[in-house]
């Protein structure tokens, strides 16, 4: 029950993993305070055993299994895995692979949107998960019994449900439609913000040039310090600061002290000084490098057509047994069907044009339509002959 604190015992472990076809793998971390996640224990797991790594153990060198982490002929098996992915990538600088990620998995298997690990133990293993560790301070030592049961259990009937997943996929031809959502989460992109874009994940309402420019360098400057200080970006300054920052800018030090949202004598410190070297810059960007934001033209209301389009997403999806998100969401359908000729959305491209976009524009074109039958929808092809249309639905 004790997890590994010493690089030799991790050794060892990382030498028999490396003999197995796939682990499965998931951490636990902390967030609340930093602006990185405080890894605070690994997990790991193989057919001969679960085991927990303790980063935090001083002296521990995480390289072997960082590199088997690395190791391409070792499956890499996960539940939701995008916070993990995070966190191996600030170790890595680099992504694990090759990984398989069980949320995805069941959600092409027709196990229901975004299905939670708890949700697949009770549906493929028949077990119950003890959750009463969740919420705990996983960063304190030594951790208990509960802690460390609750954490093997992450890994543990991991182990089955991949095996079930992936013998489905395999009998269903859609272990590619898999790989296709892997490639996406193995962009680095998601896992590390520029701090020359972190203005762009702003909610910013007015698209004036300089005002932006200078919210795009007092957004960096924040990032910059999150960064440095390992701070949240809210603990540093919210929001709302930057905006009004950015829309009064101060012209000195005790203009800026007088900002809602600045503390006091702020202007004085090594970030004060830094932030007016922003506003600064911002000041001195050439109108013609201005940032600028290409607002979307309003779109009318919801055309009628993007709800009979969810419909037939709906039924398709049913009859595929693959979750509706994983084909197009609510936003991408609305969008095309206010504006199909120059809208193209992934549900038009490849295993999701199959399953649900052929007959999508079948529906829009007038040659599909949307029936009610004994309480149900039923789909049918429309032909030009209402003979024909009559027979067609009476069959």
């Amino acid at each position: 029950m004790l997890p590994i604190t010493d690089t030799n015992d991790l050794i060892t472990l990382c030498q028999r993993l490396e003999q197995a076809d796939f682990i499965t793998v998931d951490t636990e971390f902390l967030r609340d305070n930093t602006y990185y996640p405080k890894l605070c224990l690994i997990q790991v797991a193989d057919d001969e055993g679960a085991h927990a790594i303790d980063p935090l153990a001083e002296g521990l060198d995480l390289k072997p299994l960082l590199d088997l982490f690395a190791n391409e002929k070792v499956l890499k098996v996960l539940h939701a895995c995008r916070q993990d992915m995070e966190i191996f990538y600030l170790l890595m600088n680099d992504l694990p692979k090759p990984v398989f990620d069980t949320q995805v998995a069941a959600m092409v298997c027709g196990f229901g949107d975004s299905v939670g690990y708890e949700t697949l133990v009770t549906k493929i293993t028949k077990a119950q998960l003890d959750k009463s560790a969740r919420y705990t301070d996983w960063s304190k030592r030594p951790l208990s019994d509960t802690q460390l049961n609750y954490a093997l259990g992450d890994v543990t009937y991991l182990r089955t449900i991949y095996r079930r997943l992936s013998t489905e996929l395999k009998a269903t031809g859609r272990e590619a439609w898999v790989d296709e959502e892997m490639a996406v989460l193995r962009d680095t992109n998601l896992y590390w913000i520029a701090p020359e874009d972190a203005w762009q994940r702003l909610k910013v309402r007015t698209n004036k040039p300089r005002f932006l420019g200078l919210l795009k360098e007092l957004a960096a400057w924040r990032e910059r310090q999150a960064q440095e200080r390992d701070l949240p970006r809210n603990r540093v300054a919210k929001d709302e600061t930057l905006f009004e920052i950015a829309a009064h800018p101060p012209r000195d030090e005790a203009a800026l002290d007088r900002i809602r949202g600045i503390p006091k004598g702020f202007s004085r410190s090594r970030a004060g000084k830094s932030l007016l070297e922003a506003l600064e810059a911002g000041m001195n960007i050439p109108d013609k490098e201005l940032p600028h934001i290409e607002r979307a033209k309003p779109r009318p209301a919801t055309p009628p057509m993007a709800d009979l389009l969810k419909v037939l997403l709906k039924i398709k999806s049913q009859q595929a047994k693959v979750a509706a998100r994983m084909v197009a969401s609510s936003q991408e359908i609305e969008a095309w069907a206010a504006e199909p000729e120059t809208t193209d959305i992934k549900a038009m491209h490849g295993w999701r044009y199959e399953i649900f976009g052929a007959d999508a524009v079948k529906l829009m074109e007038g040659d599909l339509g949307l029936t009610a039958r004994n309480g149900d929808i039923d789909v049918v092809e429309l032909v030009a002959d209402d003979e024909d249309f009559d027979d067609e639905v009476a069959d």
